[in-house]
């Protein structure tokens, strides 16, 4: 491939390969967020839950807690390897709309807030893009195809 290629063809080969570095990379940053909050137990559960209050929601904070832990974690592993893919995204960017609202509600400034919003965004884009064909959802739509 020429670097021509490479730089300004749109259509370049190398397109799902990028897509499976951004899917790997922000997988393995989101099994490492989400790891802490689901092992540190019921007294982490209940602290990320509480957050929940944001948004008018005071029951259960132990379910929220864990279950933003799960999303970040659980999703992190099929946003990597793009299994279930677009549910992944779906739950992670909502993970980081809540993140967001947390965020603003403690009147952090921009670059706390601005976090969560990014990653979100790129979530919500790779709903629209999906996985690529590097990925499990790919291979498991398609029998006798190539991996």
């Amino acid at each position: 491939m020429r670097l021509k290629q490479l730089l300004f063809d749109p259509a370049a080969p190398c397109r799902d390969a990028g897509i499976l570095l951004l899917r790997i990379g922000l997988g393995i940053m989101f099994v490492g967020h989400g790891y802490p909050k689901l092992a540190g137990g019921p007294d982490t559960w209940q602290l990320y839950g509480e957050t929940m209050r944001n948004v008018g929601i005071h029951a259960a904070p132990l379910f929220w807690g864990f279950l933003a832990g799960l999303a970040e974690f659980g999703g992190g592993i099929l946003f990597g390897l793009g299994l279930l893919f677009r549910p992944a995204c779906l739950l992670l960017a909502l993970t980081m709309l809540f993140a967001t609202i947390n965020h603003r509600a403690m009147g952090d400034g921009f670059i706390p807030v601005s976090h969560p919003v990014e990653v979100g965004l790129v979530f919500v884009a790779f709903l629209f893009i999906g996985p690529g064909r590097r990925s499990l959802d790919y291979r498991l739509s398609r029998k006798n195809s190539t991996f």
